[in-house]
């Protein structure tokens, strides 16, 4: 009678489970209106650059010039975070090395507890990283 007292009790709690899952899921994804392949895109680029600690240094450079403060940075991992305390938004950089003197740079932008969806702020990033990252490479101080 205890098992299956407890198989009822298991079974609740994995019906729960899934359920709160599947919103969390529609929380974390958003409406549908947008594939994580279509935003990925527009959060991902690649750079010329001849290593991944070049390239962190030219991330927390670009974002302390657009107003972040570094909250952390780990060029062993390659991950960069930072604040904005003038519009309250979040931003985590990922560095990952992706061929002979080429780095992959992901950024993920949060406003309060909103993620960023603009492909244009990203972008403007980017041209800003780009422009960093050259002024390192021409040892440029």
């Amino acid at each position: 009678m205890k098992m299956k007292k407890l198989a009822v009790v298991l079974a609740v709690t994995l019906c729960a489970s899934f359920t709160g899952c599947t919103s969390l899921n529609e929380a974390v994804l958003g409406d549908g209106s947008e594939t994580q392949v279509q935003t990925r895109s527009y959060q991902t680029k690649i750079f010329e650059a001849p290593d991944v600690d070049t390239a962190i240094k030219a991330v927390i450079a670009t974002m302390q010039d657009v107003g972040f403060v570094i909250d952390n940075a780990d060029a062993r991992v390659g991950t960069v975070t930072g604040t904005s305390f003038h519009n309250a938004s979040r931003l985590s950089v990922t560095v990952r090395k992706y061929g002979d003197n080429q780095v992959q740079v992901r950024a993920n932008a949060q406003s309060g507890l909103e993620i960023i969806r603009d492909p244009i702020a990203y972008q403007n990033f980017f041209n800003s990283l780009a422009k960093s990252l050259f002024l390192i490479g021409e040892d440029v101080n």
